[in-house]
């Protein structure tokens, strides 16, 4: 697990110069608008058996893409009062939401916790729109990949601008403390919602981020989704490599980083093969909010801090007013 990306030094100067797709803010404009346009509310049943004698639990279902019923589960504190600060969580890449005992560190800490299943990835939440031609790879990184209207990640963020809309709207939620989270895929994803909803995000925690620098990932990543591209250009679309990474712009936590601008606590492992460092510094570099942190864990890979990067959360969470202890 040796250093094969660049030194620290280079990493915090790293900001590579690409841009956004010209219509990529319209491109979300109308996306967004389209799945706001199914207007059910979501539904939330208590889970009577959940075992769990200090959490209550509901299974919830909200409108996602196309108005799509998305799972998640909602956790609660129980016995706690008042409108809580909100961790809404996005899911690496590969999973679901999986059992609520799988997500017991926020609710144990006081906040009201919505874990968000992932389409065609968890058990819950199906894919139906494949779509965008007929050429990919084993995974989801290229499916749609010939257009950007027809593209994986278009219909998962989508769900996912959608969970902290549902979120608002769910008991106990305090609609001003929503906190957007995820390790991997999901801090990418929680990335791309604090840069499409900027006004209703409070706070951002992209924990050793995917879905950033494209182009550098699918280049030096030596494992891990990235790989997908690379494995698509060499076996599908040789000489389509810019069309490609064109497609892939309308999806780059980069550009989705500008455009934030909530308090946000990044992390990244040096020794990441998965998500290169570069890559996250790609995305922390261009952060346009002026409150943004990164804890560098030196020796890690794509783990990051495994167990230690919960109480460093916790208490930045704390040290920004999002404790449910705070008015």
């Amino acid at each position: 697990m040796p250093l094969t990306d660049l030194s620290y030094d280079e990493l915090m100067l790293y900001r590579p110069e690409f841009t956004a797709p010209a219509d990529f803010d319209e491109f979300w404009r109308q996306t967004l608008a389209e799945a706001r346009g199914h207007t059910a509310p979501p539904v939330a049943v208590p889970v009577a058996d959940s075992l769990l004698s200090t959490v209550e639990v509901f299974d919830v279902r909200f409108p996602g893409w196309n108005g799509e019923p998305v799972a998640a589960w909602l956790l609660l504190p129980r016995g706690a009062e008042g409108s809580l600060p909100t961790i809404v969580k996005y899911i690496g890449y590969s999973g679901g939401r999986g059992l609520p005992t799988d997500h017991l560190v926020p609710p144990s800490a006081g906040y009201a916790h919505l874990v968000v299943d992932t389409r065609g990835q968890g058990h819950a939440t199906p894919d139906h729109g494949v779509g965008g031609g007929t050429q990919w790879v084993e995974g989801f990184m290229t499916r749609g990949i010939e257009d950007p209207r027809h593209h994986y990640y278009r219909r998962l963020i989508t769900d996912c601008v959608r969970a902290v809309d549902a979120a608002r709207q769910l008991p106990r939620v305090d609609p001003d403390r929503i906190v957007v989270a995820g390790a991997s895929q999901g801090g990418g994803l929680s990335l791309a919602v604090a840069g499409l909803a900027p006004e209703l995000v409070a706070a951002t925690l992209p924990d050793v981020p995917f879905l950033c620098d494209y182009r550098r990932g699918a280049e030096i990543a030596g494992m891990g989704p990235y790989v997908e591209v690379a494995e698509y250009l060499c076996r599908h679309s040789r000489n389509e490599v810019e069309r490609t990474f064109a497609t892939l712009g309308y999806f780059d936590g980069v550009h989705f980083a500008r455009r934030a601008t909530a308090p946000a606590l990044f992390s990244v492992g040096l020794m990441d093969p998965i998500c290169p460092p570069s890559t996250v510094f790609a995305a922390y570099n261009r952060y346009a909010g002026e409150d943004r942190e990164i804890t560098v864990w030196r020796f890690a890979d794509h783990g990051g801090g495994y167990g230690d990067a919960v109480p460093v959360q916790l208490q930045w969470l704390r040290d920004h007013g999002l404790s449910p202890a705070q008015p």
